[in-house]
């Protein structure tokens, strides 16, 4: 089956690189405390951060899944990209493979945009329904909402 990707945006009035910080650079530690129900913890088994790390992310109570393994394919700072792949975990379940591309961009009020990409590689004939697309770029924008919420909530962050 040929590989199903999605795009979604979502609009912040943070600026790019304080988001591009909190979203991703800190997003390990800032992530489980904004939202402990979703995500539980991020720890690193493997690497410094940068392209080639591996780390395991443990779900909250209630999610569909329990936790995921991913390894960071690249990030670059100074653009505000950041693209991961999941190696292992039960996401995987019908799937040989599943992608994120992040790109976060000035937006013309001062703000940001951040671009996301999923590429989803179907095993057979598994296929994604437009529910569970649906279900999928809520989650990653109520993240970010969430993150954004809680910059704004405390500034000097």
């Amino acid at each position: 089956m040929a590989p199903i990707t999605y795009d979604m945006e979502v609009t912040s009035s943070i600026p790019p690189a304080k988001m591009f910080k909190a979203f991703v650079l800190d997003g390990d530690t800032l992530i489980p405390k904004v939202l402990p129900q979703a995500i539980k913890s991020v720890e690193t088994l493997q690497g410094d951060g940068g392209a080639g790390t591996i780390k395991l992310t443990t779900f909250g109570e209630g999610s569909k899944h329990k936790c995921v393994k991913h390894k960071v394919d690249a990030l670059d700072k100074e653009n505000f990209t950041y693209s991961y792949s999941i190696i292992e975990g039960d996401a995987l379940d019908g799937f040989e493979s599943i992608s994120y591309h992040i790109k976060i961009v000035a937006s013309p009020d001062g703000g940001s945009i951040c671009k996301n990409r999923s590429i989803y590689c179907p095993k057979g004939d598994n296929k994604v329904t437009e529910e569970e697309i649906k279900s999928g770029k809520e989650k990653a924008s109520s993240i970010f909402k969430a993150v954004e919420a809680y910059l704004l909530a405390h500034p000097d962050c």
